[in-house]
């Protein structure tokens, strides 16, 4: 399975959040919620680690 369809998989499951998928080309793999960039591949140059993006939506729930 790809990563961003696991990752969208472990979100949804996780915290109830229904995730669009938006095919992009040339290694993009952005996270967006509410409109506002949580983890951009582009800026750090790698995916996220395991958890890094479960670790951001829990800080952005408090």
């Amino acid at each position: 399975m790809p990563k961003a369809t696991s990752l969208a998989a472990e979100i949804s499951e996780k915290f109830a959040i229904d995730c669009t998928l938006i095919e992009g080309d040339k290694g993009i793999f952005d996270v967006v919620v509410d409109g506002s960039m949580i983890f951009s591949k582009f800026d750090v140059d790698r995916f996220p680690d395991d958890g890094e993006i479960e670790q951001a939506l829990s800080a952005l729930a408090k």
